[in-house]
This record gives structure tokens, sequence and C-alpha cells, in this order.
């Protein structure tokens, strides 16, 4: 039971609470004010139908250069911006992303981590898991 107390309601939630309220009294303008919940409820939940259909874009569109960095690993060590700036034709990849899709391959197993001085500091490389 203290669980369901510090859960916090949505609005639909909400929404759904007053119209049972509602539904319950004999308010001139009942019929007005269900119409006006359910407006509301089916406007939130097209809302949250368009964020998962957005979600699922970007999940596909991280998947896409995923593969992309991963096609030009290689069994040498290559840093992050020497990956980044094989890809090409991509305005909006910057080496953030690009070190992301790494970080995800290293976690899978598809790729290796290393450090490599360069210019006397310290970087990280990525080449293929053997």
């Amino acid at each position: 039971m203290p669980e369901e107390e510090n859960k916090k309601m949505t609005k639909k939630e909400y929404y759904d609470l007053i119209k049972n309220v509602i539904e319950g009294t004999d308010v001139a303008e009942k019929d007005e004010l269900i119409e006006f919940i359910n407006k509301q409820v089916a406007q939130i939940e097209a809302k949250a139908e368009k964020a998962k259909a957005r979600a699922a874009e970007k999940r596909i569109a991280g998947d896409a250069l995923r593969e992309k960095v991963k096609s030009i690993l290689t069994n040498e060590l290559q840093t992050a911006d020497e990956i980044t700036n094989q890809i090409e034709d991509e305005e909006e990849i910057s080496r953030a992303k690009v070190i992301a899709r790494l970080t995800q391959l290293v976690k899978n197993g598809e790729a290796e981590k290393a450090d490599v001085k360069v210019d006397s500091r310290n970087v990280k490389a990525y080449k293929l898991a053997e």
C-alpha cells in the first residue's frame, strides 16, 4: 500500500477519476464535461503515440549509424576522430554520436577499446573485437 501512496497520478488518470465523479452526479453540464474529458484523454493518447513513433524512428536511425560505424572498424585501432571523418554524406553526424555508437558496440562485444598516444596525450581507439 505505501507504494501506491508515493505513485503520482497521470493526467489521464486524473481525467478518468473526474469523469467517474461527474458521471455519478446530476450536474447540468454533465454531457459537455464528459465530452471535454474524453477529448482531453484522446489528445493525451495521441501525443503518447506520436512520441512512441518518434522514439522508434530515432532508434532505427541510431541502429543504421551503429552499423555504419561498425563497417568502418577494422582490426587496426582507430580514434573516434578518424572514424568520424570516414563517415560521409551525413551532415548531422557528430563525434559524440559516433562515440555513443562505439560505446554500444564495445558493450555488445562487437568492438574493443584501447588507449593510444596521439600528440603526447592518451586517446581512446577502437577496433573490431577478435
